[in-house]
């Protein structure tokens, strides 16, 4: 990795690994977890995340699970990453298709992820990640980006499952600014066959 060797070469450089540097977890153990329990009174019923180096689900659901072992804590993959495949089946696969979200969903299990507390996985299409991104921007005023979208739309299909009175925790981990370029890009949407998905009403938003 061009980040590692750089490091190596110089004296005042650090390699942080994100990945696989386990400091990534135990700060969400020790400040993540605790603001979810702390802020929901210790009445949260679930939490689902999109992992890219796996520290956010690993330490949350680390830190819950010591509070309440019967939070359930759901792992939202994107299409072609291999988490859901290995968390359902046991082998690093691609789900099928690709995703235009970006930094999340992985080729691997990272050290950060490795022994995570993990109940369930599920797949969210981009259908489900685009949709709730830009219900998000013209219904509740958040501009956030893709991994957000698929954050929310993993949240809605765990409550849909649990049924009411349960508080379901994710994370809008992304802004729009970031990707306006592809995401909010008319063109872009569309070459990727996503358009479709988007209300006719919020397609204000997109430039051409």
């Amino acid at each position: 990795m061009v980040a590692k060797r750089f490091a190596e070469s110089l004296d005042n450089a650090v390699w942080t690994n994100q990945f696989d540097n386990t400091a990534n977890r135990l700060a969400h153990i020790e400040t993540t977890g605790p603001e979810i329990w702390q802020q929901t009174d210790g009445k949260v019923s679930a939490v689902t995340f999109g992992t890219g180096t796996g520290g956010t689900l690993a330490g949350v659901g680390t830190y819950l699970k010591e509070k309440n072992k019967d939070i359930q804590v759901v792992l939202a993959d994107p299409q072609g990453s291999v988490l859901y495949n290995w968390f359902k089946h046991g082998k690093l696969e691609r789900s099928e298709g690709n995703s235009i979200t970006e930094g999340i969903g992985q080729g691997r299990v990272t050290s950060n992820l490795e022994g995570a507390p993990i109940d369930d996985a599920m797949c969210i299409t981009d259908k489900e990640a685009v949709e709730y991104t830009f219900r998000l921007l013209h219904e509740e005023g958040f501009f956030v980006g893709a991994s957000s979208g698929l954050n929310v739309a993993a949240a809605v299909r765990v409550a849909k499952s649990m049924g009411p009175g349960h508080t379901i925790v994710t994370a809008l981990c992304d802004t729009g600014q970031r990707y306006y370029a592809k995401l909010f890009s008319r063109k872009f949407l569309d070459d990727k066959g996503v358009l479709q998905y988007i209300p006719e009403p919020y397609r204000i938003s997109l430039h051409d």
